[in-house]
């Protein structure tokens, strides 16, 4: 079964949350800041939604990410964690693997160069 919410859109960020079987892949595309930031924290820990505890975040078209994106991503790979599952990202664009590597989120997290790797067990 295969559930599919559009959990948010504004100008700069829309955020999709997609539901197959026991993995939940978050697609965000445009900025994410201090601003838009919620919008992927309501994808990745909706209140009141049960979430598989296996989650991919599809970065393929976010174009900038601060360090609110950051501590988004952290908080929601502890969350799952905290549920014995796991949180991968995929593909994330240049501008922002510069970013995740730089604070070396990569070695908490682990990427991967398409939400199929990210989401195979």
């Amino acid at each position: 079964m295969t559930d599919t919410h559009r959990t948010a859109e504004s100008g700069r960020l829309s955020v999709t949350r997609t539901v197959t079987g026991d993995v939940a892949v978050v697609a965000a595309s445009g900025e994410l800041d201090h601003d838009t930031g919620e919008q992927l924290r309501d994808a990745l820990l909706p209140g009141g939604i049960a979430v598989p505890e296996r989650v991919v975040v599809d970065m393929s078209d976010i174009t900038f990410m601060d360090s609110s994106g950051i501590n988004i991503l952290v908080g929601a790979h502890q969350a799952c964690e905290a549920a014995q599952g796991w949180l991968h990202l995929a593909n994330p664009t240049e501008p922002v693997l510069r970013v995740i590597e730089l604070v070396g989120l990569d070695q908490v997290i682990p990427c991967y160069p398409s939400v199929d790797h990210a989401a195979a067990p």
